[in-house]
């Protein structure tokens, strides 16, 4: 809904106003002072040609001269003139078809003059004056002839000629200006309505004009206002409103981009504070881990020394103790350097000394690498390669990768169990799978597994030797790769996996 204060209201109420009261005003002083202007405008060009005639009327010298100068001055200007020399004779008079009106106009004339000459001061006065006298007849002025009423009304003039002491009157017919001056005012009368309604309608253009382009300045202003940068101003003009919406435009730009930029920076804080904050969380939960896991050890080599140390012990009894403290040592030595070896992947400055190698030949001397835990607990591999597939890794860490999915598998397999190696070839990669048969994993532990110090059956990992570091360390082993891994559920039991990408 528009605002009664709109601009284009005001525009069109404006210049529809400033139109209109031009319209009357000049309707009203042509109405009041037209006739005033004409008679003033009549009498001053009346007294400027006087003089002019006058000035070339004293030069000439013969009658034709004279007459021919008169004659000319008549058509030009359309005047009546009337010359009297010193004596008061007619000498020139301009003649009509009536004889009889000229010789009435004369003595008419003769009267006014005379008239206006004594309300300045007399003859003396005038010719002493060298100005020309320029009067009006008087409308009521009748003059009886034959009966007959005759009423003028003109513009006159008398001028002294002191060359040739002779006195020039000029005079002229005033248009009936009443009757015009009525005749302009029906005629505004229709052209002030139809004046009306075109200052409407081109106000009410012009308006829009002005208006348009700035009523969507102001839509796409409220809109940044509400930090919506989409909508741009499409101003085509070379004004300083197009100027203005060029200037919006390259404001909503740059608010964008700021805008932009103050949300990836806010964005890339908070990820920042939420990764200190699982830091925070991972290294108290790294120390805990560790006190646990060290705790139990440290406990049974302290109880164990304790008993060799009192030297009660003898024979197997004591063999036994040494043997614990040596496993349980070993143990240790285990979980620090899975420890050192997490700490340094995950710091994120570790550098893989990466080399061209069919992996393959990684694969293949498995079988003779755990021949001995395997055939402690019976069990059978089955080894499954892919000839000739050569990626680009760290051949020592892919290689602890694999030997902790076997590690792994060996530990959880049953006696006489199976487990599987087997190579899969993609378009672009290479996956590694190490599945063995047993008990499956929740789908709830999957994702869990791959976290420090998380165990699934903590009681019998700690039997088994593991530090709960292992899936933790190959995941970032293989992520330091670009590459991916995972577990899943199979008929058989549980798969573990790797993909890299080949050559």
């Amino acid at each position: 809904m528009k605002s009664k204060r709109s601009i284009t209201r005001k525009l069109f109420f404006i210049t529809s106003i400033v139109f209109v009261v031009f319209i009357t005003t000049n309707l009203i002083v042509q109405s009041a002072f037209f006739g005033q202007f004409y008679i003033k405008w009549k009498s001053d060009t009346l007294s400027h040609d006087l003089v002019k005639f006058k000035d070339k009327y004293s030069l000439l010298k013969t009658n034709d001269e004279e007459t021919s100068l008169i004659s000319a001055f008549e058509d030009k200007n359309s005047y009546k003139i009337i010359i009297r020399d010193k004596a008061g004779n007619l000498k020139y008079l301009t003649k009509t078809v009536d004889a009889r009106k000229d010789s009435i106009k004369a003595r008419i004339m003769d009267q006014l003059m005379s008239t206006q000459i004594e309300t300045i001061g007399g003859v003396a006065k005038f010719k002493k004056d060298k100005k020309p006298l320029i009067f009006l007849t008087d409308n009521n002025l009748d003059l009886e002839v034959s009966a007959t009423a005759i009423s003028y009304n003109s513009v006159a003039g008398i001028s002294y000629d002191e060359k040739k002491d002779e006195f020039i009157y000029l005079y002229t017919s005033l248009q009936p200006v009443n009757e015009a001056v009525q005749v302009i005012k029906e005629f505004y009368y229709y052209f002030y309505i139809g004046a009306i309604v075109i200052i409407l309608f081109l106000s009410l253009i012009y308006s829009n004009m002005i208006a348009k382009p700035l009523i969507k300045i102001t839509k796409t202003a409220g809109k940044m206002a509400k930090l919506d940068f989409t909508e741009k101003c499409v101003v085509k003009s070379n004004d300083e409103i197009g100027a203005l919406a060029t200037s919006l435009n390259l404001l909503s730009e740059n608010l964008n981009e700021s805008l932009t930029s103050l949300k990836d920076a806010n964005s890339k804080l908070e990820k920042d504070i939420e990764k200190e904050k699982k830091l925070t969380e991972m290294r108290k939960d790294f120390v805990a881990a560790v006190s646990h896991e060290l705790k139990t050890p440290i406990t049974l080599i302290e109880g164990y020394t304790q008993a060799l140390n009192d030297d009660i012990l003898e024979g197997e009894e004591k063999q036994y103790f040494i043997d614990v403290i040596m496993d349980e040592s070993r143990k240790m030595n285990n979980l620090v350097s899975d420890m050192l070896n997490l700490s340094q992947l995950e710091s994120g400055n570790f550098n893989l000394v990466q080399e061209d190698f069919y992996i393959d030949e990684l694969v293949k001397p498995l079988a003779k690498k755990f021949s001995s835990m395997l055939n402690e607990k019976d069990i059978k591999l089955s080894v499954n390669l892919v000839q000739n597939i050569k990626v680009t890794a760290d051949w020592n860490r892919i290689e602890q990768v694999l030997t902790n999915y076997m590690t792994n598998a060996i530990r959880h397999v049953n006696n006489g169990g199976t487990i599987a190696v087997t190579m899969l070839d993609r378009e672009d990669s290479i996956c590694v799978e190490v599945e063995n048969s047993g008990s499956k994993i929740d789908e709830a532990e999957s994702d869990k597994i791959w976290d420090t110090f998380y165990k699934v059956d903590k009681s019998r990992t700690r039997k088994l030797g593991g530090t709960g570091l292992g899936l933790s360390i190959v995941k970032n082993i293989i992520l330091l790769h670009g590459g991916s891994c995972g577990v899943a559920n199979t008929e058989m039991g549980v798969k573990f996996y790797f993909i890299l990408t080949k050559q």
